[in-house]
């Protein structure tokens, strides 16, 4: 007879909008194991499986921890209380969650009393209304009262429950939420405990049989969220819409982002991220949130995993308008499952343009010219996963192509990821002049504005990001000291014809009130973004977009983040942002007649 071995689930700290599949492992009638599923509709010999979820509502009411929602709250902020901010703000899991936490927490306090100063009894507008009788208690570290704890939980509101209660035991009420094998936890479910069940039901009788499995999870906690970043306009002229998007007419948006491959993001080497929140069940939801709520025209994603392309990302952005394109990395060194090889992903949306070519430029360095003896040694150094996805795109208007051949408007975008560990410059910098050479051919064939977007693991004033920035390397730079099989040479040949800039460079060079707080988050030599990339071991910039300057104009940027508001006392991923890396975004207008250097 079919029998269920074991349940489990991966993550046992469920997220609203976080789909939950335990995995359940089975042993079939001949004795062989497996995980397939057998509904109703496709039993085995006449049994097959039916789950149940179900949300466990305690008569003792709870309250969770502001900072670590997966604790229990331990302990309560007065000041919050009296200050009458939110209260599910104002709890903590321990004095010292409560310490650590106090230099961002305390900018609740302020703003709090900013507000009671400037606007009367305004600040319960500002803040919302909420229920904190019974938390009147004169200590900090104080119980919890089943009232506060109740406002936590509810946000002043009764949750809504099924009318019928399925089951009760000991103090606990089970409400049937779901019917198939995976759930998704809602709103309501914030702060209950969830239960699964799984039963092996005779297809007749339509009764268990056997021993039924069953699962607790922790505390359903809500998705945390990133503070929203605004799209900030480079020369002050610019019109914001309510959503803070320019609004001026013949733009496009950018995005540019390693979203980090499930392959990479490992508990040994982000220990300090919960492993809940790097799930990759949990981070897809929660980077897909934050790319769609970027809206971009286009958006260049690396280290996108090839069934991760294929079976997420491809199709939940093509329900937002979205045509994808996709190169994986070369293989050729890779001994372990083809479908976790990442690449680029290239999307933009259908009703802004259409796909005119693609080119994929994922080249063995071994082209270069090396000498038959030093064939094998080139090979142990050079074969690389490396990748670059070139894509030409046609601008539509008013959703159609422009019939005029003469008027119609190309743009060429190249997105790349270098991946090549920090002690090989010769060939991250043969690269990045590869790819180069690969954009100038085709800049020959047609007068074209190109993008340059990716991950280039090269800080700025590296060589690589000089061939980029300055069109040419120094024959000085300490980077070309690193060339053991003198495929750099001669140095003359490292140079390239295209009117590349840095779209983040434009915050340099802007002027005007409130241009400060952007220019001191900047690189003083080169312009670039102090970081892109913030992990425990490295903190520092990483990610670009370039643009052809005769061209094309930056509009307006992403706000850059600020380290202490990004880090506060970790490092990235972290369940607000799901990548090491953070999204760069840049606005352009098309422009004519400009000169090129």
């Amino acid at each position: 007879m079919l029998s269920v071995l074991r349940v489990h689930l991966p993550s046992d700290i469920p997220i609203v909008g976080c789909e939950l599949t335990p995995y359940v492992l089975l042993r079939r009638p001949d004795k062989t194991v497996t995980t397939d599923d057998f509904p109703e509709t496709a039993p085995l010999d006449g049994h097959f499986l039916r789950y149940k979820w179900y949300r466990v509502q305690s008569d003792k009411k709870v309250a969770v921890c502001s900072v670590h929602p997966s604790e229990q709250a331990a302990l309560q902020c007065l000041g919050c209380v009296k200050a009458k901010i939110p209260v599910a703000k104002s709890y903590h899991c321990s004095p010292k969650c409560f310490s650590d936490a106090w230099q961002h927490h305390r900018v609740l306090h302020d703003r709090a009393a900013s507000a009671a100063n400037e606007n009367g009894n305004e600040e319960e507008e500002l803040y919302g209304r909420f229920n904190n009788s019974g938390s009147g208690s004169g200590s900090i570290n104080t119980s919890l009262s089943s009232s506060a704890s109740s406002a936590s939980l509810t946000n002043g509101s009764a949750p809504v429950y099924p009318a019928a209660v399925t089951q009760r035991s000991g103090g606990e009420t089970w409400f049937e939420v779901g019917q198939f094998k995976t759930y998704t936890p809602t709103a309501d479910d914030i702060g209950h405990v969830l239960k699964f069940e799984c039963a092996v039901v005779d297809s007749e009788t339509k009764l268990a049989v056997g021993h039924v499995n069953t699962l607790l999870t922790s505390r359903v906690i809500p998705a945390p969220s990133p503070s929203p970043r605004r799209l900030i306009p480079v020369d002050g002229m610019g019109h914001l819409d309510a959503d803070g998007r320019i609004t001026s007419s013949g733009t496009f948006t950018v995005l540019s982002y390693n979203i980090l491959s499930d392959a990479y993001a490992s508990n040994d080497l982000y220990n300090y991220c919960p492993s809940w929140a790097l799930s990759w069940p949990y981070r897809r939801q929660n980077l897909l949130r934050e790319i769609v709520g970027y809206r971009a025209d286009i958006i260049c994603l690396q280290e996108v995993q090839s069934d991760h392309y294929e079976e997420f990302f491809s199709p939940e952005l093509d329900k937002h308008g979205y045509y994808g394109l996709y190169k994986k990395k070369t293989n050729e060194v890779y001994n372990g499952n083809i479908n976790t090889i990442d690449g680029c992903a290239t999307f933009f949306r259908r009703d802004r343009f259409s796909h005119v070519k693609k080119y994929e430029a994922a080249q063995s360095l071994t082209d270069a010219v090396i000498p038959t003896t030093q064939k094998k040694t080139a090979l142990n150094r050079l074969v690389k996963d490396n990748v670059a996805l070139i894509v030409v795109l046609e601008a539509k208007v008013n959703n159609q192509p422009v019939d005029n051949p003469g008027k119609r408007q190309l743009l060429c975008v190249a997105n790349t990821h270098v991946n090549v560990h920090h002690d090989l410059k010769d060939v991250k910098l043969w690269q990045v002049h590869t790819l180069l050479k690969g954009l100038e051919k085709i800049a020959a064939s047609a007068d074209i504005p190109m993008l340059v977007c990716g991950d280039f693991n090269s800080i700025p004033g590296s060589a690589p990001h000089a061939l980029l920035a300055m069109g040419k390397v120094d024959p000085s730079h300490p980077d070309l000291a690193v060339d053991p099989l003198n495929i750099l040479r001669p140095h003359s040949k490292l140079v390239h014809q295209l009117p590349l800039v840095s779209a983040y460079s434009s915050f340099a060079r802007t002027v005007g009130l409130g241009f400060e707080q952007h220019k001191g988050r900047l690189d003083n030599a080169t312009n670039e973004p102090l970081f892109t990339n913030v992990t425990r071991d490295f903190i520092g910039s990483l990610d670009y977009i370039f643009y052809t300057a005769d061209s094309l104009v930056v509009e307006s940027l992403l706000e850059l983040l600020d380290e202490e508001s990004l880090r506060k006392d970790t490092a990235l991923p972290s369940p607000e942002w799901s990548s090491d890396h953070i999204a760069m975004l840049a606005e352009f207008r098309c422009c004519k007649n400009r000169s090129r250097r």
